[in-house]
Protein backbone atom coordinates (compact mmCIF):
# COMPACT_ATOMS: atom_id res chain seq x y z
CA UNK A 1 0.00 0.00 0.00
CA UNK A 2 1.29 3.69 -0.97
CA UNK A 3 2.99 5.39 2.29
CA UNK A 4 0.63 8.58 1.36
CA UNK A 5 -2.37 6.12 1.70
CA UNK A 6 -1.68 5.00 4.97
CA UNK A 7 -1.36 8.32 6.40
CA UNK A 8 -4.44 9.37 4.79
CA UNK A 9 -6.25 6.59 6.56
CA UNK A 10 -4.02 7.21 9.98
CA UNK A 11 -5.06 10.86 9.60
CA UNK A 12 -9.02 9.94 8.70
CA UNK A 13 -9.15 7.40 11.75
CA UNK A 14 -7.11 10.16 14.22
CA UNK A 15 -9.92 13.11 13.13
CA UNK A 16 -12.26 10.50 14.13
CA UNK A 17 -11.01 10.00 17.36
CA UNK A 18 -10.41 13.45 18.22
CA UNK A 19 -14.35 14.34 17.13
CA UNK A 20 -15.62 11.28 19.07
CA UNK A 21 -13.74 12.70 22.20
CA UNK A 22 -15.48 15.62 22.00
CA UNK A 23 -18.92 14.48 22.02
CA UNK A 24 -18.32 12.45 24.98
CA UNK A 25 -16.27 15.56 27.21
CA UNK A 26 -17.09 16.19 30.86
CA UNK A 27 -20.42 18.19 31.42
CA UNK A 28 -20.62 21.75 32.82
CA UNK A 29 -22.17 23.28 36.01
CA UNK A 30 -23.34 20.24 37.61
CA UNK A 31 -24.79 18.37 34.62
CA UNK A 32 -23.16 15.26 33.30
CA UNK A 33 -23.36 14.38 29.54
CA UNK A 34 -25.91 11.61 28.24
CA UNK A 35 -23.86 8.52 27.12
CA UNK A 36 -24.16 6.85 23.70
CA UNK A 37 -22.49 7.60 20.12
CA UNK A 38 -25.07 11.42 20.27
CA UNK A 39 -23.97 11.53 23.42
CA UNK A 40 -23.95 15.61 23.07
CA UNK A 41 -27.66 15.96 22.13
CA UNK A 42 -28.78 15.08 25.68
CA UNK A 43 -27.60 15.68 29.21
CA UNK A 44 -27.87 13.93 32.49
CA UNK A 45 -29.44 15.99 35.28
CA UNK A 46 -29.98 14.73 38.73
CA UNK A 47 -33.56 15.78 39.94
CA UNK A 48 -34.94 15.94 43.59
CA UNK A 49 -35.47 11.94 44.01
CA UNK A 50 -31.26 11.80 43.03
CA UNK A 51 -32.54 10.46 39.93
CA UNK A 52 -30.37 10.69 37.08
CA UNK A 53 -32.71 11.96 34.55
CA UNK A 54 -31.90 11.86 30.64
CA UNK A 55 -32.93 14.80 28.72
CA UNK A 56 -32.32 16.54 25.22
CA UNK A 57 -29.13 18.73 25.00
CA UNK A 58 -32.06 21.18 23.11
CA UNK A 59 -35.37 20.85 24.68
CA UNK A 60 -38.48 22.53 22.74
CA UNK A 61 -41.94 20.90 24.02
CA UNK A 62 -42.32 20.91 27.96
CA UNK A 63 -45.36 19.66 29.66
CA UNK A 64 -45.36 21.69 32.97
CA UNK A 65 -47.15 19.84 36.43
CA UNK A 66 -46.78 22.73 38.57
CA UNK A 67 -49.54 25.60 39.94
CA UNK A 68 -46.97 28.28 38.80
CA UNK A 69 -43.41 27.54 40.54
CA UNK A 70 -41.77 25.86 37.77
CA UNK A 71 -44.05 28.29 35.20
CA UNK A 72 -42.35 31.17 36.39
CA UNK A 73 -38.85 29.70 36.97
CA UNK A 74 -38.82 28.99 33.08
CA UNK A 75 -39.95 32.63 32.93
CA UNK A 76 -36.93 33.73 34.80
CA UNK A 77 -35.06 31.97 32.17
CA UNK A 78 -36.53 33.11 29.21
CA UNK A 79 -38.01 29.03 28.76
CA UNK A 80 -41.67 30.16 29.10
CA UNK A 81 -42.08 29.73 25.26
CA UNK A 82 -41.28 25.70 25.68
CA UNK A 83 -44.35 25.40 27.44
CA UNK A 84 -47.29 23.23 25.56
CA UNK A 85 -49.17 21.65 28.30
CA UNK A 86 -50.14 22.43 32.09
CA UNK A 87 -51.12 20.31 34.93
CA UNK A 88 -53.36 23.18 36.94
CA UNK A 89 -55.96 25.63 36.65
CA UNK A 90 -53.28 27.80 38.98
CA UNK A 91 -51.65 29.12 35.85
CA UNK A 92 -54.33 29.63 34.01
CA UNK A 93 -57.28 31.20 35.09
CA UNK A 94 -57.75 34.57 35.82
CA UNK A 95 -59.62 35.40 39.47
CA UNK A 96 -62.50 37.74 41.11
CA UNK A 97 -63.46 38.33 44.45
CA UNK A 98 -66.33 40.67 46.27
CA UNK A 99 -66.33 41.19 50.13
CA UNK A 100 -68.47 43.01 52.02
CA UNK A 101 -68.03 45.19 54.82
CA UNK A 102 -70.40 46.48 57.60
CA UNK A 103 -71.54 49.33 55.57
CA UNK A 104 -73.07 47.73 53.23
CA UNK A 105 -70.36 48.55 50.61
CA UNK A 106 -68.64 45.68 48.60
CA UNK A 107 -64.65 45.06 48.30
CA UNK A 108 -64.29 44.32 44.91
CA UNK A 109 -60.86 42.57 43.64
CA UNK A 110 -60.65 41.35 39.77
CA UNK A 111 -58.04 39.83 38.00
CA UNK A 112 -56.20 38.25 40.34
CA UNK A 113 -53.65 35.49 38.85
CA UNK A 114 -50.17 34.58 39.36
CA UNK A 115 -46.96 36.49 37.64
CA UNK A 116 -46.34 34.28 35.08
CA UNK A 117 -49.95 34.25 33.63
CA UNK A 118 -49.72 37.77 33.58
CA UNK A 119 -46.27 37.50 31.96
CA UNK A 120 -46.93 34.96 29.60
CA UNK A 121 -50.72 35.14 28.67
CA UNK A 122 -50.24 32.59 26.08
CA UNK A 123 -50.06 30.32 29.21
CA UNK A 124 -54.06 30.33 29.71
CA UNK A 125 -54.54 28.75 26.35
CA UNK A 126 -52.81 25.76 26.48
CA UNK A 127 -54.10 22.31 26.71
CA UNK A 128 -54.56 21.59 30.25
CA UNK A 129 -54.06 18.12 30.85
CA UNK A 130 -55.24 17.25 34.34
CA UNK A 131 -54.93 18.55 37.97
CA UNK A 132 -52.88 17.34 40.83
CA UNK A 133 -52.21 13.98 40.29
CA UNK A 134 -55.30 13.25 38.09
CA UNK A 135 -53.63 13.23 34.00
CA UNK A 136 -54.74 12.54 31.42
CA UNK A 137 -52.25 10.33 29.76
CA UNK A 138 -53.16 10.30 26.58
CA UNK A 139 -53.60 13.95 26.48
CA UNK A 140 -49.94 14.30 27.63
CA UNK A 141 -48.63 11.37 25.02
CA UNK A 142 -50.68 13.26 22.20
CA UNK A 143 -48.47 16.43 23.41
CA UNK A 144 -45.64 14.60 21.93
CA UNK A 145 -43.31 16.41 24.61
CA UNK A 146 -39.47 16.27 24.99
CA UNK A 147 -40.02 16.76 28.65
CA UNK A 148 -42.19 16.93 31.48
CA UNK A 149 -41.52 18.37 34.79
CA UNK A 150 -43.42 17.07 37.68
CA UNK A 151 -43.73 19.22 41.37
CA UNK A 152 -44.60 17.18 44.27
CA UNK A 153 -46.84 18.88 46.56
CA UNK A 154 -47.85 16.46 48.87
CA UNK A 155 -45.84 13.37 49.93
CA UNK A 156 -43.23 11.62 47.76
CA UNK A 157 -45.27 8.24 49.20
CA UNK A 158 -48.43 9.38 48.11
CA UNK A 159 -49.65 6.39 46.19
CA UNK A 160 -51.16 8.88 43.64
CA UNK A 161 -48.00 10.66 42.77
CA UNK A 162 -46.22 7.48 42.57
CA UNK A 163 -48.82 6.31 40.01
CA UNK A 164 -48.07 9.48 38.17
CA UNK A 165 -44.39 9.06 37.85
CA UNK A 166 -44.52 5.58 37.05
CA UNK A 167 -46.94 6.39 34.26
CA UNK A 168 -45.26 9.11 32.67
CA UNK A 169 -42.02 7.16 32.94
CA UNK A 170 -43.77 4.02 31.28
CA UNK A 171 -44.77 6.35 28.37
CA UNK A 172 -40.86 6.87 27.50
CA UNK A 173 -40.97 10.69 28.48
CA UNK A 174 -38.25 12.07 30.59
CA UNK A 175 -39.14 13.20 33.76
CA UNK A 176 -37.74 15.37 36.28
CA UNK A 177 -39.27 15.29 39.60
CA UNK A 178 -38.83 18.47 41.95
CA UNK A 179 -40.15 18.23 45.50
CA UNK A 180 -41.79 20.94 47.36
CA UNK A 181 -41.12 22.16 51.38
CA UNK A 182 -44.81 20.07 51.82
CA UNK A 183 -42.55 17.18 50.67
CA UNK A 184 -40.18 17.44 53.77
CA UNK A 185 -40.47 16.56 57.35
CA UNK A 186 -38.81 19.64 58.06
CA UNK A 187 -39.57 23.09 56.07
CA UNK A 188 -36.41 24.32 54.31
CA UNK A 189 -36.31 27.12 52.40
CA UNK A 190 -32.68 25.42 50.84
CA UNK A 191 -35.07 23.24 49.36
CA UNK A 192 -36.70 25.87 47.10
CA UNK A 193 -32.77 27.11 46.13
CA UNK A 194 -32.37 22.90 45.04
CA UNK A 195 -35.53 23.02 42.82
CA UNK A 196 -34.50 25.95 41.09
CA UNK A 197 -30.89 24.53 40.38
CA UNK A 198 -31.97 21.48 39.19
CA UNK A 199 -34.46 23.42 36.37
CA UNK A 200 -31.22 25.83 35.66
CA UNK A 201 -29.77 22.34 35.01
CA UNK A 202 -32.38 21.07 32.78
CA UNK A 203 -32.40 24.38 30.75
CA UNK A 204 -28.60 24.80 30.72
CA UNK A 205 -29.55 27.91 32.66
CA UNK A 206 -26.96 27.06 35.90
CA UNK A 207 -25.72 30.67 36.42
CA UNK A 208 -29.10 32.42 36.07
CA UNK A 209 -30.58 29.36 38.23
CA UNK A 210 -27.58 30.57 40.57
CA UNK A 211 -28.34 34.38 40.68
CA UNK A 212 -31.48 33.79 40.95
CA UNK A 213 -31.37 31.92 44.13
CA UNK A 214 -28.68 33.57 45.92
CA UNK A 215 -31.47 36.87 45.34
CA UNK A 216 -34.03 35.04 46.87
CA UNK A 217 -31.89 33.76 49.82
CA UNK A 218 -30.99 37.30 50.48
CA UNK A 219 -34.04 38.90 50.54
CA UNK A 220 -35.19 36.69 53.66
CA UNK A 221 -31.49 36.82 54.95
CA UNK A 222 -32.40 40.83 55.43
CA UNK A 223 -35.02 39.87 57.98
CA UNK A 224 -33.16 37.20 59.70
CA UNK A 225 -30.08 39.51 60.68
CA UNK A 226 -32.49 42.16 61.86
CA UNK A 227 -34.40 39.72 64.12
CA UNK A 228 -31.83 37.08 65.49
CA UNK A 229 -31.16 38.82 68.27
CA UNK A 230 -34.40 39.89 69.70
CA UNK A 231 -34.62 37.84 73.02
CA UNK A 232 -37.94 35.39 73.62
CA UNK A 233 -39.32 37.54 76.42
CA UNK A 234 -39.68 40.33 73.71
CA UNK A 235 -40.77 38.23 70.56
CA UNK A 236 -44.57 38.84 69.42
CA UNK A 237 -46.99 36.54 68.52
CA UNK A 238 -48.05 36.29 65.15
CA UNK A 239 -50.82 33.93 63.39
CA UNK A 240 -51.16 32.78 59.46
CA UNK A 241 -55.23 33.02 59.24
CA UNK A 242 -57.51 31.89 56.42
CA UNK A 243 -60.65 34.16 56.12
CA UNK A 244 -62.16 31.11 54.37
CA UNK A 245 -65.47 30.90 53.19
CA UNK A 246 -66.24 27.07 53.64
CA UNK A 247 -64.76 27.50 57.06
CA UNK A 248 -67.42 29.98 58.04
CA UNK A 249 -69.91 27.40 56.44
CA UNK A 250 -68.84 24.73 58.61
CA UNK A 251 -69.26 26.95 61.94
CA UNK A 252 -65.82 28.48 62.40
CA UNK A 253 -64.10 31.41 61.87
CA UNK A 254 -61.08 30.57 59.53
CA UNK A 255 -58.21 28.02 58.85
CA UNK A 256 -54.67 28.44 60.89
CA UNK A 257 -51.44 27.65 60.37
CA UNK A 258 -49.65 25.24 62.64
CA UNK A 259 -46.22 24.19 63.88
CA UNK A 260 -45.71 21.98 61.14
CA UNK A 261 -46.47 24.37 58.11
CA UNK A 262 -44.11 26.40 55.89
CA UNK A 263 -45.66 29.69 57.44
CA UNK A 264 -44.61 28.43 60.88
CA UNK A 265 -40.90 28.17 59.83
CA UNK A 266 -41.23 31.85 58.56
CA UNK A 267 -42.27 33.28 61.60
CA UNK A 268 -40.43 30.96 64.21
CA UNK A 269 -37.47 30.38 62.81
CA UNK A 270 -36.41 33.64 59.91
CA UNK A 271 -38.81 36.51 61.15
CA UNK A 272 -37.98 35.31 64.94
CA UNK A 273 -41.76 35.69 66.12
CA UNK A 274 -43.49 33.08 67.99
CA UNK A 275 -46.58 31.24 66.40
CA UNK A 276 -49.29 31.93 68.51
CA UNK A 277 -50.95 28.56 67.66
CA UNK A 278 -49.34 25.90 69.11
CA UNK A 279 -50.63 22.62 67.39
CA UNK A 280 -50.37 21.18 63.55
CA UNK A 281 -51.50 21.20 60.74
CA UNK A 282 -54.64 23.78 59.32
CA UNK A 283 -57.82 23.10 61.11
CA UNK A 284 -60.50 25.27 61.36
CA UNK A 285 -60.92 27.41 64.45
CA UNK A 286 -63.67 29.40 66.19
CA UNK A 287 -63.81 32.96 66.83
CA UNK A 288 -63.72 32.06 70.55
CA UNK A 289 -60.63 29.92 69.70
CA UNK A 290 -58.83 33.03 67.48
CA UNK A 291 -60.37 35.56 70.43
CA UNK A 292 -58.28 33.17 72.76
CA UNK A 293 -55.02 33.45 70.89
CA UNK A 294 -55.39 37.07 70.45
CA UNK A 295 -52.38 37.59 68.53
CA UNK A 296 -50.31 40.56 68.13
CA UNK A 297 -50.27 40.52 64.33
CA UNK A 298 -52.68 38.58 62.11
CA UNK A 299 -51.17 37.43 58.43
CA UNK A 300 -53.60 36.83 56.01
CA UNK A 301 -53.53 34.08 53.45
CA UNK A 302 -55.04 32.72 50.44
CA UNK A 303 -57.79 30.69 51.67
CA UNK A 304 -60.89 29.82 49.65
CA UNK A 305 -60.32 33.16 48.15
CA UNK A 306 -58.20 35.90 48.66
CA UNK A 307 -58.43 38.15 51.90
CA UNK A 308 -57.29 41.51 52.30
CA UNK A 309 -57.09 43.34 55.48
CA UNK A 310 -59.69 45.38 55.34
CA UNK A 311 -62.40 41.85 55.57
CA UNK A 312 -60.91 41.14 59.11
CA UNK A 313 -61.37 44.76 59.72
CA UNK A 314 -65.03 45.34 58.12
CA UNK A 315 -66.94 42.44 57.03
CA UNK A 316 -69.94 41.82 58.91
CA UNK A 317 -69.03 38.29 59.96
CA UNK A 318 -65.80 39.11 61.27
CA UNK A 319 -67.50 42.04 64.02
CA UNK A 320 -67.19 39.20 66.74
CA UNK A 321 -63.63 39.46 66.69
CA UNK A 322 -63.41 43.15 66.97
CA UNK A 323 -61.74 43.31 70.08
CA UNK A 324 -58.69 41.10 68.49
CA UNK A 325 -55.59 43.34 69.37
CA UNK A 326 -54.22 42.95 66.16
CA UNK A 327 -57.83 44.71 65.03
CA UNK A 328 -57.41 46.95 67.35
CA UNK A 329 -54.21 48.13 66.32
CA UNK A 330 -54.04 47.86 62.57
CA UNK A 331 -51.93 45.41 62.39
CA UNK A 332 -53.53 43.17 60.04
CA UNK A 333 -51.70 42.43 56.78
CA UNK A 334 -52.38 39.78 53.90
CA UNK A 335 -50.08 37.78 51.57
CA UNK A 336 -49.78 37.79 47.83
CA UNK A 337 -52.88 35.98 46.16
CA UNK A 338 -51.64 32.74 45.26
CA UNK A 339 -53.74 29.51 44.01
CA UNK A 340 -52.79 26.55 46.00
CA UNK A 341 -50.42 26.92 49.24
CA UNK A 342 -46.93 25.51 47.78
CA UNK A 343 -44.17 28.11 47.74
CA UNK A 344 -42.94 29.59 44.73
CA UNK A 345 -40.66 32.60 43.78
CA UNK A 346 -42.55 34.72 45.69
CA UNK A 347 -41.79 33.32 49.08
CA UNK A 348 -39.36 36.03 50.28
CA UNK A 349 -42.73 38.50 50.05
CA UNK A 350 -44.48 35.90 52.37
CA UNK A 351 -41.13 36.23 54.95
CA UNK A 352 -41.15 40.36 54.91
CA UNK A 353 -44.96 40.49 54.97
CA UNK A 354 -44.75 38.30 57.96
CA UNK A 355 -41.39 40.99 59.33
CA UNK A 356 -43.84 44.18 58.58
CA UNK A 357 -46.32 42.50 60.48
CA UNK A 358 -44.40 41.31 63.57
CA UNK A 359 -42.16 44.44 64.03
CA UNK A 360 -43.68 47.41 61.90
CA UNK A 361 -41.08 49.75 64.29
CA UNK A 362 -37.93 47.39 63.27
CA UNK A 363 -38.93 47.55 59.39
CA UNK A 364 -40.26 50.97 59.30
CA UNK A 365 -37.33 52.07 56.85
CA UNK A 366 -39.01 49.06 54.69
CA UNK A 367 -41.41 50.76 52.20
CA UNK A 368 -43.44 47.32 51.12
CA UNK A 369 -45.04 48.91 48.03
CA UNK A 370 -41.71 49.92 46.57
CA UNK A 371 -40.09 46.83 47.93
CA UNK A 372 -42.27 44.95 45.94
CA UNK A 373 -41.81 46.70 42.99
CA UNK A 374 -38.00 45.99 43.51
CA UNK A 375 -38.45 42.52 43.94
CA UNK A 376 -40.45 41.77 40.79
CA UNK A 377 -37.79 43.80 39.02
CA UNK A 378 -35.34 41.74 39.84
CA UNK A 379 -36.73 38.49 39.86
CA UNK A 380 -38.22 39.05 36.26
CA UNK A 381 -36.39 41.35 35.10
CA UNK A 382 -39.51 43.89 34.46
CA UNK A 383 -39.22 47.33 34.36
CA UNK A 384 -41.31 50.00 36.79
CA UNK A 385 -45.08 49.69 35.17
CA UNK A 386 -44.84 45.83 33.93
CA UNK A 387 -43.89 45.25 38.32
CA UNK A 388 -46.65 47.62 39.31
CA UNK A 389 -48.71 45.84 37.19
CA UNK A 390 -47.86 42.21 38.94
CA UNK A 391 -48.28 43.85 42.19
CA UNK A 392 -51.97 44.70 41.56
CA UNK A 393 -52.19 41.52 39.82
CA UNK A 394 -51.32 39.61 43.03
CA UNK A 395 -53.79 41.97 45.15
CA UNK A 396 -51.13 43.83 47.02
CA UNK A 397 -52.03 47.61 46.63
CA UNK A 398 -53.50 47.21 50.14
CA UNK A 399 -50.28 48.10 51.00
CA UNK A 400 -49.73 51.43 49.54
CA UNK A 401 -53.24 52.69 50.21
CA UNK A 402 -54.21 51.32 53.30
CA UNK A 403 -51.52 49.94 55.95
CA UNK A 404 -50.23 52.79 58.03
CA UNK A 405 -47.14 50.62 58.46
CA UNK A 406 -46.36 49.32 55.36
CA UNK A 407 -44.11 53.11 54.67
Amino acid sequence: MPLRKIWGQAAAILTLLILFSGCVGTGQGGVSPGSGAYASDHRTVIDSRGVAVRVPAEINRVVTLSAGFIEGTMSVFGEEEKIIGVGSVCVQKIFNYTIPTANGEILEYQGGMEPVTYLSPRIRDLPRIGEDTVVSYETLAGLDPDLVIFRVTTSMEDEGVQMMIRTIESLGIPLVVLKSPRCYDEPDLSTISEEIRILGAVFGKEQKASELAEYLESQTQIVFERTKDIPDSEQPTVIVFGASPNSRMAGGAGMIRGTDMIESYFIEEIVHAKNAFRNTGRPTISAEQLLALDPDAVVLDTANGYHPPEELYSAPYYQNVGELSAVKNRRVYALPWTCRSTKRLEYPIHVMVIAKAAYPELFADINLGEWLLDFYKNVYGVDYETAKALRSVQWMDWCVETCPHCG
